[in-house]
Order: C-alpha cells, then structure tokens, then sequence
C-alpha cells in the first residue's frame, strides 16, 4: 500500500511546483515595465464657437508599437522626417462624426517630442500632437461622436483619457485646470473600440461673460506688477512737491481728487488698449510690452522718492496705461475667440479688472491717507518705494533677456493674494480707526479760554 501513496504524494509534489514555477518564471521574464502602470494617452479639447481643437499627448513607444513608426531615434529636428507618415496615421483613427453620422473634418498641425511623467509611471517620451476638428454647417460642437482609436487598435491595455481643457460657453476659460469627458479603450468582451459620445451640455454666454468677470478679477489681483504700478503712484499721491522734494501735505479734498484721477485715468488707459489690442485682433510681441510695464513701475518708485512728474501723474498713469491694457490683451488672444464672444469676453474680462482694482484702492485709501500724516512717513514712502524698484528692476532685466531671482520672487508674490487681501484689510480698518479716534479727541478737547485782558 505504500507504493501508490507515495507516487500520488510525488504527483501532487510535482503539481504544486509546477504551479509555482510557472508563474515564478512569467514573473522573472517580464520586463521591467510591466512592474508599474504604463502611461496613458491624453487628448484635450479646446471647444470653440466653430470647432474644437484637439492636443493628443501620446506615450512615443506605444504609439510606435502601434503604427509601425519608429521613434527611438527620431530628436525635434529630425521629427519633420516622419512628419507626413505621423499625420497620414492619425487621420486614419481619428473620425468625428455628428449625432447624426455625418463626418467632420481633421486637419492634423504641429508635432513635436518631449520628455514628460505621469503618477508612478517614471518618465517617458511622448508624442505631442495638433489637431483641428470642424464640423459640418449646422454641426454642434457641444454633442458629437468622437470615433477614436489611436494607439489603443493595437495596444490593447491602452487607455486614452479625454479631457476637455478650455469651454467659453460652459465657463470654462482659465485654462487652470480640466474636465473629464470620458475614456477611450477596448472592450474586451467584443474586441473592439468603442466611439465615445462626448456631451458637453448647453452652453451658454452668461456663462461665458461670468468666467471672463472673474478671470479679469484674478488676472489683476496675480498681476503683481498691475497693482504695484498703480500703488506705487498713489503713494506720494497725499503729498506736496516742492522743488524736487515732497515737502508737506495737501488737504483731504485734494488727496482724494488725485487719488480719483490717478485711477480713473490709469482705467481709461488700459481700457481703451484692451479694447483695441483685443478686437483689431493685433499680433503684438509680449516682451517690449511686458519690459515697457516694468520701466513704467521704476519711473513710478522714482517718482514717489524724488517727484519727476508732480501734478501730472494722472497722464502718465493714462500712458503707462496703455502698455498695462495691451498685456491684459494677451490673456484673450490666447483664447481663439469668435467676435461675438470676444466682445462679450472684453467686456466681462474688463468688468473683473475693474472691480478688483476699485476694491484694492478702496482698501489702500485709508492707509494712504493716515501715512501721510505720520512722522514716519518719509521713512515707509522709501522703503516701499526702494522695494518696488528692486522688483521693476529685476522685471525689466528678465524681461530683455537675463532671467534673475529677484524677478522670481517678484512673480511669485502674485501667488499670495489671500495674505494680502487680509494685511489691506486690517491695515484699512486700522487706518479708520485711527482716524476716527483722533478727529473724536480733537472734538471732545475742551477749548481754552481766551485770555485775560486787564481793565484800564
């Protein structure tokens, strides 16, 4: 009896080895990659009045394992070799299609190679991609059929994640972040790829005009350099020039009619260069503009140490701003607007600007006021006045060409808006109460007696 017990012990010992082994051996054959997730591809949607325009990010080696185009080798300068073959494919798997069946145009633009890295995938190459889909007359951009299957017709565990980056009429236009349409992939139980139906829901241009409000709103409240100009001249703005010297102190009426016309006019400035710059649609280089906003921010500290221009900073806050209104010009550019959303866009866009920049004047005002008042005054109107030229400085060397920490620092302090917003509310409220106990003082001093005069 011991004869079959121990060929049936030495079968099942066989068994078991075999089940561990061959995994064992799968394990240790499989190539590194198959140890963490591989990248997907992602496609972004920028949803225009008349088209939507597409940026395809594909990992390089998929897509070359699935269209037979060898990028191994390939650099930037060389991509424009295979550029026709690369195009010639993507139009091929790539077939918009209205509700209805009938099928858009796709005109695939630039390439271009990168190096990139996705969450716990390591980096990788990837193929960057431009495209523009156009549908038919009628056709909606907002509810179409997108017959995909790039990459994905062969790699079968391929994913394609499509997001939609940019939406006027969903409100969507700040290009800070983007929603989630849908996935593309195989389905495993046909084998087959199925179009993925994109439904963007109903636009609308309220919707449009309230995003453009609000990222006017935050484009001047990040724009560092747009606030410092402008505090930079109302902060001599209480004062009167003597000579080359601020010397004294004008009265409230006065104070308060230059701060007026300082910003009323630096309004007009920047207003009437947004609106032109944005609706003549000009194709204005960024970096004499943006090198013309830092000189206009030195002229300003200098200004507030030693006056340059006393009586007439409310004209060259109106010049200067028209630099200032044709860099708020960019931001729309960028958005390939129709005409009819770029007026609604200019409008909104400017409303935000002008909301926050009245807002943040309101609350400098009362500190404005009381520093000119304070012994101190001198000492805190150079401080500031050396700090914001250290910064116009660094700006306008960055700006020509010679990058540098301090323009750095400069821009990152536009990324600190909520600290700031509270120090010019405290510094507000403290500014008012101090006011308003020293006029209370002033009126509860018991007057002094006239004095004594003696009989003749």
């Amino acid at each position: 009896m011991t004869g079959p017990r121990n060929w049936l012990t030495t079968a099942l010992r066989l068994v078991a080895g075999i089940t561990i082994a061959v995994p064992a051996a799968l394990l240790a054959g499989a190539s590194p990659a198959a140890a963490h997730p591989m990248p997907h591809s992602v496609v972004e949607l920028d949803v225009y009045q008349a088209s939507v325009s597409v940026r395809l990010e594909l990992p390089a080696d998929d897509f070359a394992r699935a269209s037979g185009i060898d990028l191994s080798d390939t650099t930037q300068a060389t991509l424009s070799e295979k550029a026709e073959a690369i195009r010639t494919y993507l139009g091929k798997h790539i077939h918009p299609a209205t509700t209805q069946g009938k099928a858009w145009q796709v005109g695939i633009g630039s390439l271009s190679l990168s190096s990139t890295e996705q969450t716990s995938t390591g980096p990788y190459r990837e193929l960057v991609a431009e495209a523009v889909l156009t549908p038919p007359a009628g056709g909606d951009v907002r509810h179409f059929t997108f017959d995909y299957d790039v990459v994905v017709h062969q790699v079968i565990t391929h994913t394609a994640l499509v997001t939609m980056r940019q939406d006027w009429a969903a409100g969507q236009v700040d290009g800070a972040g983007t929603t989630q349409v849908g996935t593309i992939r195989v389905d495993t139980r046909t084998m087959t790829v199925p179009a993925l139906k994109v439904d963007l829901g109903d636009g609308s241009a309220w919707r449009g005009f309230l995003a453009m409000v609000k990222l006017g709103g935050d484009h001047i409240l990040t724009g560092t350099d747009h606030l410092l100009f402008l505090l930079i001249l109302l902060l001599p703005a209480p004062l009167a020039a003597t000579g080359r010297r601020w010397v004294g102190l004008v009265d409230g009426r006065s104070a308060f009619g230059r701060i007026g016309r300082i910003t009323l006019a630096f309004t007009a400035g920047h207003s009437v260069a947004l609106a032109v710059t944005a609706l003549g649609r000009l194709d204005i280089p960024g970096w004499p503009v943006e090198a013309f906003i830092a000189a206009s921010i030195l002229f300003g500290a200098i200004h507030a140490i030693r006056p340059l221009f006393p009586g007439k900073e409310a004209l060259v806050a109106g010049v200067f701003g028209l630099g200032h209104g044709m860099a708020f010009s960019f931001v729309l550019a960028e958005m390939h607007l129709s005409t009819g959303q770029l007026v609604t866009s200019l409008l909104g866009f400017n409303l935000g600007i002008e909301l926050v920049q009245l807002l943040l004047v309101c609350l400098a005002l009362p500190a404005l006021l009381v520093l000119a008042r304070l012994r101190v005054q001198p000492t805190l109107r150079l401080a500031g006045a050396l700090l914001t030229g250290t910064a116009a400085v660094g700006w306008l060397a960055d700006r020509l060409g010679l990058p540098n920490p301090v323009a750095r620092a400069a821009d990152s302090a536009g990324s600190h808006t909520t600290p700031m917003l509270a120090a010019l509310t405290l510094t507000a409220l403290a500014a008012t109460a101090w006011t308003l106990t020293t006029r209370q003082h002033a009126r509860s001093r018991p007057a002094e007696p006239a004095a004594a005069t003696c009989p003749e």
